[in-house]
């Protein structure tokens, strides 16, 4: 069985601030854009090796007062962006900024999607954003911006930007963005999870978003892939809960259900997490066709199945309005 892989090693930049300059900067988190402004003091540079292609180019730091930053250049390209002797902010201070690129160096368009940590100097995660970078080509390499917001007041100072983990899919079959609906007139997503004392459940949820009705009639077809997007080998998926555990609805006969327009349909993955003999499989990809022929869409719900070598998969159910 091929071990996988799901939580990619969160790779911090260490840049040591300049005197003075701005950053345009887009707030959203997009592409290029926006305005810095006299109150930020950036940082340029770049971090070594990147993290499944994304690298952060440079870090903005808001300040305010005429207090000055000490400046040292890091020779060593230790990988981490720090700020020292940075001044208090203002209420409104828009917070730490970063500028990042992706680059595709496969052959397959690809859509990722990249979590950024805003840390303190001394390590702490004072909060977090995700960010999707849709559709970059092979040999492609796509700029943005992403910033942390207003910090919560009385919060730690954010010093440190580092790319905490990237996901990344064929283009064709990441999930639709909010609001979009895709050809197939269906949207198909994952929550995120629940656990309890080992069990893990993770829920599928389809939404009719076309204008025709669409049947259901069963199971949800899931394939567990690698981080190379192979399939995993050694772990069953079973039908319903396959004595994993007793969870309302894993294990009810599955029946027709007819989504009208703008109704939803959810299923659910189940597993436990426990570890004995053997190597323990992380799936950090997850195929799953809604119906036999329908186009597939790739998730990302990490399944750690510790070295159970099982997964159960519950019928489609009509959802609540």
């Amino acid at each position: 069985m091929r071990p996988t892989r799901c939580l990619l090693p969160a790779l911090s930049a260490l840049l040591l601030l300049s005197a003075c300059g701005s950053e345009r900067a887009d707030a959203r988190g997009g592409g290029a854009g926006g305005g810095g402004g006299s109150g930020s003091t950036p940082v340029t540079g770049v971090t070594r090796p990147a993290v499944d292609g994304v690298r952060i180019t440079s870090v903005t730091v808001p300040t305010t007062g005429a207090s000055g930053t000490t400046s040292t250049s890091d020779a060593t390209g230790g990988g981490l962006v720090r700020a020292e002797g940075l001044p208090t902010g203002s209420p409104g201070d828009p917070g730490v900024s970063a500028a990042y690129e992706v680059t595709n160096s496969g052959t397959r368009t690809l859509t990722y999607t990249v979590r950024f940590d805003f840390t303190t100097s001394a390590g702490e995660v004072m909060g977090d954003q995700r960010v999707t970078v849709r559709s970059v080509g092979a040999g492609r390499t796509v700029r943005g911006t992403v910033r942390q917001g207003a910090p919560v007041p009385g919060a730690s100072r954010v010093t440190t930007v580092r790319v905490g983990e990237v996901t990344k899919v064929p283009a064709a079959e990441a999930p639709a963005e909010a609001g979009v609906c895709p050809s197939s007139g269906v949207r198909l997503t994952a929550d995120d999870g629940d656990a309890a004392m080992g069990l893990r459940v993770v829920g599928l949820v389809l939404e009719n978003c076309g204008e025709r009705d669409y049947v259901l009639d069963g199971y949800p077809q899931v394939r567990l892939l690698d981080e190379d997007h192979e399939p995993v080998e050694g772990v069953r998926v079973l039908k319903g809960s396959g004595g994993i555990a007793t969870v309302a609805g894993f294990d009810d006969p599955p029946r027709p259900v007819t989504l009208k327009p703008g109704r939803r349909a959810s299923a659910g993955l189940m597993w436990r997490n426990t570890t004995g003999s053997g190597t323990a499989v992380d799936v950090p990809y997850v195929r799953v066709r809604a119906r036999s022929g329908a186009e597939p869409v790739m998730l990302t719900p990490h399944l750690d199945l510790g070295t159970t070598g099982r997964l159960g998969v519950g019928p489609w159910h009509a959802a609540a309005r």
